[in-house]
């Protein structure tokens, strides 16, 4: 079992910038990914961004592209989600996911494919 804690959620102005953080509850040796997904109200929960845990290959999605930089910090099990130039439609409640299975490329953009979740964080962007 794998317990998902997020933080660094909030209200920020269009153009501002957060970070986010995914802390996970133990020892990520059975982690081959981890990333984070977003969802407004109304709307599907849709992938942002994901990292393979040993190579650290970075995957996003193109709506967040050269804004957004998600990195990890093997030692504390922790990921983490910079968000630059933020707009209005990025406000959403982000989670944090983690795979504990076997780790494909193409499989990341569905979250049927993580394993474990976090309870989420409410990011606003006022315009």
């Amino acid at each position: 079992q794998v317990q998902l804690v997020e933080s660094g959620g909030g209200v920020v102005q269009a153009g501002g910038s957060l970070r986010l953080s995914c802390a996970a509850s133990r020892r990520t040796a059975s982690v081959n990914a981890m990333g984070w997904f977003r969802q407004a109200p109304g709307k599907d929960r849709e992938f942002v961004a994901t990292i393979s845990w040993r190579r650290g290959s970075t995957y996003y999605a193109d709506s967040v592209k050269g804004r957004f930089t998600i990195s990890r910090d093997n030692a504390e099990n922790t990921v983490y989600l910079q968000m630059n130039s933020l707009k209005p439609e990025d406000t959403a409640v982000y989670y944090c996911a983690a795979v504990v299975r076997t780790f494909i490329s193409t499989g990341i953009y569905s979250p049927a494919n993580y394993d474990y979740w976090g309870q989420g964080t409410q990011v606003t962007v006022s315009s």
